[in-house]
């Protein structure tokens, strides 16, 4: 995660005279400064965050549309393997936290997910899945922490960050699947992923709906493995997302 450092004014010692202290209060006025809340949103920004792109984009009154956290959801299903599997849990990851922008005349969108705020084996979640079990919290609790500390070591790569290119936007429909490029960086690797979607665009929402399917060990991550493999998460983890995006003229979160 970047840090802002933020340089204030220097202190006006007593020695100097009155004059030459209000020419540095007014040069250091005359200079731009950014407000103080947007300072604190930029400082939790993934790293190369494109957030200067929409800025511009929203001067130039292109559209530019906000992703709603509270109505998107990505959801992630990884499932036991091994010959005692059945002594272990399948599992359902979401992400109730997603953030970011799309740019329809741009045909992209930029999005991010903190990792810490990741979500594990809701009974909602895991009744739609169709799981045949039900974990206890103490497994839930200990699930999300293996999940956060070993296999997606958050405290080095606290992000998912999520870009999506479609080459035209405005013939895309919620009834025809549109071709779109994922592009994924998780664990500090990025892959690109053709990725058929479903898109709606009105003047003051976008709706993008998909599914897709890793490999947890294209990005570098080890699933988990006990007993000699005898009970194992499988590689493959299978993911679906819903997208809600309201049109807006400030980037700041």
């Amino acid at each position: 995660m970047t840090t802002v450092q933020v340089r204030e004014g220097a202190v006006v010692g007593p020695k100097i005279r009155p004059g030459i202290a209000l020419v540095i209060a007014l040069a250091a006025g005359c200079a731009p400064r950014v407000p103080l809340e947007e300072r604190a949103h930029e400082a939790r920004l993934p790293v190369d965050f494109p957030i200067a792109l929409y800025r511009q984009s929203i001067a130039e009154r292109q559209p530019v549309f906000r992703v709603d956290a509270g109505s998107s959801i990505v959801i992630v299903e990884v499932r036991r393997a091994g010959s005692l599997a059945r002594l272990g849990h399948d599992h359902v990851v979401a992400s109730h936290d997603l953030h970011g922008f799309v740019l329809p005349d741009g045909g992209r969108a930029d999005l991010y997910v903190a990792l810490d705020e990741l979500v594990v084996d809701e009974p909602a979640l895991r009744s739609e899945a169709g799981f045949d079990t039900e974990p206890s919290a103490e497994a839930v609790a200990g699930t999300r922490r293996n999940m956060l500390e070993k296999t997606l070591e958050t405290e080095r790569f606290p992000f998912a960050t999520i870009g999506v290119r479609v080459g035209n936007v405005d013939a895309a429909t919620r009834e025809a699947e549109t071709p779109a490029v994922i592009s994924i960086t998780l664990h500090g690797v990025t892959r690109d992923l053709p990725v058929p979607i479903r898109i709606a665009t009105g003047p003051e929402e976008v709706v993008a709906t998909g599914r897709l399917t890793i490999a947890q060990t294209d990005f570098g991550i080890e699933p988990l493995s006990i007993l000699g493999g005898a009970i194992q998460v499988e590689d493959r983890a299978d993911m679906r997302f819903e997208v809600h995006a309201r049109r807006t003229s400030d980037v700041r979160e």
